[in-house]
Parts: structure tokens; sequence; C-alpha cells
């Protein structure tokens, strides 16, 4: 591949000062940033997507988070570690680190992904930011990608072990019906019992006007999320069965 224009590099030196550390090969970062609808609209540049290094960032972040439980101090069991794991590098969890480094405006999107809103959709910026995990490894080894690493899943981390991460099930079913298209997703409230100070909510979600999930909690937020949790395992439970 010969020089790009300047403009791939230019995003590639503000993602350098974002995560601290400057690639000797441009290129890769230049990769790590390039989505999939970019790649294919813009053939021209002669640059692959970033599929191949979320792949491996993917393997990379398991790999070094599953050192950071297994050195723990708690010494979790494999379930537990299993667990925490999965919480750290779900989507909604790459995504908040993707917004904190603002990636979303670094990513190359074709045309059609930039007026459907791809900056800010949750799946491709937790796979840019994998990718971007990926890139760091290939261009300085597995000692510069654990301390990005660290650096950016500190706060992610701390939680999880102590047990105060909450997994966003509103986000996780938004990707997880969306991955066919478009879907028109509500939430409603079905009724609200108990007096003011301690009231428990009941919300259904619905996708395209059909109800998928019911769940309570003590606030609307809370019973939000717990009928979209109880949609997601009606959605798991049904893709067992086939």
């Amino acid at each position: 591949m010969g020089r790009l224009p300047d403009f791939f590099y230019k995003n590639v030196e503000q993602l350098e000062n974002r995560i601290g550390y400057v690639f000797k090969n441009k290129d890769i970062a230049v990769n790590a940033l390039v989505h999939s609808s970019f790649s294919n609209e813009y053939q021209e540049y002669k640059i692959s997507s970033n599929e191949r290094l979320e792949f491996l960032g993917d393997a990379i972040l398991g790999f070094v988070l599953g050192l950071m439980l297994y050195n723990n101090e708690e010494e979790f069991s494999e379930g537990q570690m299993s667990k925490i794991r999965a919480l750290i590098v779900c989507e909604a969890s790459l995504n908040n680190c993707a917004i904190k480094l603002n990636l979303g405006e670094l990513i190359f999107l074709g045309r059609g992904e930039e007026a459907n809103g791809g900056r800010e959709r949750a799946s491709i910026l937790s796979d840019a930011m994998e990718a971007v995990i990926g890139s760091i490894y290939l261009d300085g080894g597995m000692e510069a990608a654990e301390r990005i690493i660290r650096e950016i899943l500190t706060e992610t981390y701390e939680k999880a072990v102590k047990g105060l991460l909450f997994m966003d099930y509103k986000t996780a079913l938004q990707e997880e019906l969306q991955k066919s298209g478009d879907v028109r997703i509500q939430y409603k409230l079905i009724e609200a019992n108990g007096p003011d100070h301690s009231k428990t909510f009941k919300m259904s979600v619905y996708a395209n006007d059909k109800a998928i999930g019911t769940g309570s909690g003590k606030s609307k937020k809370d019973a939000e999320q717990m009928a979209a949790k109880a949609a997601l395992e009606d959605i798991k439970r049904n893709a067992g069965e086939h």
C-alpha cells in the first residue's frame, strides 16, 4: 500500500494524542479506523476494513483481562472470571470507552452509514475500539497493548471486580434487534403501584408494535432495563430452540 492522502494520517494523529501512543507504522492505525462501508465504497484507496484487526483486538483484550483477573488478589473462580470478563468486553462497555475517546469522529465511514448515524452506533464504535487495540499490538507488541487496555479499562475493570458494573440491557437489545435492519423500539408504562415514595413501575418493550418483554423496577429506567433483559433472554432462548 502506497502513501495514502493526508486526511487519513490526520485522524491517526488525533487518535495518538487521545490514547497516548505513537504508531511506528501509521498505516496499521489507519486500517483500525476504516469501516467496511468505507472500504467498499472507496475502493480507489485499496484499503481493507478493520474487521480482521477487530478479531485480533478481541483476542488480545480477552487475554489481557484473563491475566488481570487470574492475578487479582480475590482469586476468582473460573466461573466468576468468565462472567466478569464478559461484562468488561461487552459491546456496551467498549462503546463507552470509544465515546470517552470520541472515537466516532475519527472512523472512516461510507456515505450511507454516515447518513444513518454510524458514528454513534454502538456496534461500530465497539468494533473500532477492538481494532485499535489490535493495531497497537501489531505495531508495539503485547506490552504496549496491555498498557493501553489497562489505561482505558481500569475504571470498568474495578467496577466489574467489585460487582458494581451494571449491564446496559437496553443497548444490548437495540443492537440485537437491529442486526437484521431498522426496528422501531418503544418502552411503555404498564402500571405503577404503591405510595409515591416506594412506587414499583412495570414497563413493556415493543419492537415494531409487538410486545417482546416486560419488567419491573423502583424507577421507570430500572423497569425499562428489566424489560429489555427479559426480551434478550427470550430471544436467546428462542435461538437455542432452533
